[in-house]
């Protein structure tokens, strides 16, 4: 009788013991489970993300470098706009798990050798004259808006297609007024530079004295979303 009660409790510890293993190798494997198909991005969607993440970065360390050399707050309110959109492209690395390559935040450092090297050849032609500078950043604008348009044209996923498209708008909003300060008559500053009554001569920072125009080259986006709506609701 006692042998019969003990096979009988051998067994059920058996079968409890099945079903704890079964349950725990389920666990394993939604765990391990990969992310639906409908929110996995692309090789090329991963490769864009990262890149214009430097890029964006690139954008802001030049803008606060010609601001700390010039004094013209069009490129302190871009720099802010650019780290916005830095914060949108960091909220995707996260969101989808990606190794971010941005980590270092300090000016003038990238994990991309191109990056850094194009950034102190920006600086360096920036440093000539506030005309130069203001090209510069013409020049950061059109690379911008030449490489967004290619990663949206590699991307299907909707909620990366908005992000690349708010940036797109955000960078036309930024190219306004550098082409504006740019168009300027003489050598007396811009208005929109946000800078008093100064001259910009090559290699004299202008004097800000009673400069009170925060408002000079504001692109108005809020967290990477560009004033401009075109191209937007394609889906």
């Amino acid at each position: 009788m006692k042998a019969k009660a003990v096979l009988i409790a051998v067994a059920m510890l058996t079968v409890l013991g099945g079903i704890t293993v079964a349950n725990m190798h389920g666990q394993q494997r939604r765990g391990s489970r990969p992310l639906p198909a409908s929110v996995q991005l692309t090789e090329a969607e991963e490769n864009h993300i990262l890149y214009m993440r430097e890029e964006e970065k690139l954008a802001r360390d030049v803008y606060l470098t010609l601001y700390e050399l010039w004094g013209a707050e069009i490129f302190a309110n871009i720099s802010e706009s650019e780290q916005r959109h830095m914060d949108a492209l960091k909220n995707l690395v996260t969101r989808h798990e990606l190794i971010d390559t941005g980590t270092n935040d300090a000016v003038g450092e990238f994990a991309n050798p191109d990056f850094a090297d194009l950034y102190d050849q920006l600086v360096m032609d920036g440093s000539e004259s506030l005309e130069a500078a203001l090209g510069r950043g013409v020049y950061i604008e059109d690379l911008d808006i030449t490489d967004l348009e290619r990663a949206l044209k590699e991307t299907s996923m909707r909620a990366v297609e908005r992000v690349f498209q708010n940036l797109l708008n955000g960078s036309y909003n930024h190219l306004d007024p550098f082409q504006e300060a740019l168009g300027a008559d003489g050598t007396e500053c811009p208005a929109q530079l946000g800078l008093g009554d100064c001259t910009c001569q090559a290699d004299q920072k202008c004097d800000t004295k009673g400069q009170n125009n925060r408002g000079a080259g504001n692109d108005r986006d809020q967290d990477g979303n560009g004033a401009r709506q075109g191209g937007n609701g394609r889906r």
